[in-house]
């Protein structure tokens, strides 16, 4: 089992094209994890992309964009270790002290994806009522 295993879907009110651009800009990637490097492995087009990631986690990352009424899920996935050098996995001790350690860091990059994607919502509904269509 990785070290990090972690499931996040979250509903944005925004058309496929416009969020598989976001999810496909490198700006957005070092504003979202700045202390990872990705490297796009699958590009799936509207579809979202998957990525190897390096740094402070070492593994594969993933945002699944699909299209749902009015919007899109955003499913995002992450597997990976984390890392002394920033490119060979070293797990957490298979010990009491080494799942805190790996339930924490899930918990903070639970965390700072949620910030991000939803800053990110608030950034495309903006102006948009509850229950409201898409603005554009």
């Amino acid at each position: 089992m990785a070290g990090v295993d972690l499931v996040d879907e979250t509903f944005v009110v925004a058309a496929p094209d416009v969020l598989a651009a976001v999810v496909a800009d490198p700006q957005y990637w070092q504003r979202w994890w700045p202390d990872l490097q990705l490297r796009v492995f699958m590009d799936r087009g509207l579809l979202g992309q998957r990525w190897s990631i390096t740094g402070a986690l070492v593994g594969s990352m993933e945002i699944w964009v699909e299209p749902f009424a009015d919007g899109c899920i955003l499913h995002h996935y992450v597997r990976a270790e984390p890392t002394a050098d920033g490119r060979t996995p070293k797990p957490w001790p298979d010990t009491a002290r080494g799942w805190r350690k790996a339930a924490a860091a899930r918990a903070e990059l639970a965390k700072a994806w949620k910030r991000s994607v939803w800053e990110l919502k608030r950034e495309l509904e903006a102006g948009r009522a509850a229950g409201a269509p898409p603005a554009s």
